[in-house]
């Protein structure tokens, strides 16, 4: 199971996120001081850090050299761009404004867990289907697709839920925290786009429209 820390000393925003990430599949840590994180840190390694910056005693900034090798989203009430820039120059993976928005932070979570799976895998496939992370190529049976930054970021959305409807808040929620540009009003259109290139390869339609709810990849498997 994935474990995120949360370090916080506001004992109400983190119950608020437990409860969030526990209702995610996740497993939660809690620490409420730098120093309380570190003394965690010694026993158990997260997968994923949710660091406040203004902390009791060792602050988030002097924690962060600390978590090398782990992402940590930076979610602090400091909204001035010099302190979002340090903190990402600082080592910080993601930074994130309070107040938020849950899905936001959900979504930005999610994109940094990928990050780290992307790591140790080069390949993602799915029926003809195939995305090489470290090309950044896409192909279908073996054929090259050229597709769009936008075009890119939902067919590998959609590749990391096969089977699954992926609805189009959500889907929005994942292009925006990977830093795409995209509104609801242009979704369909990427999409469309997607199909064609994607049909034009090979001859099926490998997405299909969830009406009203999202978007899935299309299984041509017979069980």
């Amino acid at each position: 199971m994935t474990t995120i820390t949360i370090v916080d000393d506001d004992v109400s925003i983190g119950d608020m996120l437990e409860r969030v990430l526990k209702k995610e599949g996740y497993q939660v840590l809690r620490a409420y001081s730098g120093t309380e994180a570190l003394l965690l840190l010694e026993k158990q390694r997260p997968d994923l850090i949710l660091l406040d910056l203004m902390l009791p005693g060792m602050s988030g900034e002097e924690l962060l050299p600390h978590l090398a090798g782990i992402p940590v989203i930076a979610v602090s009430a400091k909204t001035d761009v010099t302190d979002r820039v340090e903190i990402l120059l600082q080592g910080a993976a993601d930074y994130l404004a309070k107040p938020f928005d849950i899905r936001e932070l959900l979504a930005r979570i999610t994109v940094q867990l990928r990050k780290q799976e992307e790591k140790g895998r080069t390949v993602l496939s799915f029926e003809g289907l195939k995305i090489d992370f470290t090309l950044h190529e896409v192909s279908v049976k073996e054929v090259p697709v050229r597709l769009t930054r936008t075009e890119y970021g939902i067919l590998r959305i959609l590749m990391e839920h096969p089977g699954q409807v992926v609805t189009k808040s959500r889907m929005l929620d994942l292009i925006s925290a990977d830093s795409l540009d995209c509104m609801e009003s242009s979704l369909k259109v990427h999409v469309s786009n997607l199909r064609k290139k994607l049909r034009e390869a090979d001859g099926r339609d490998y997405i299909e429209a969830v009406w009203g709810i999202g978007f899935k990849l299309r299984s041509f498997t017979i069980s």
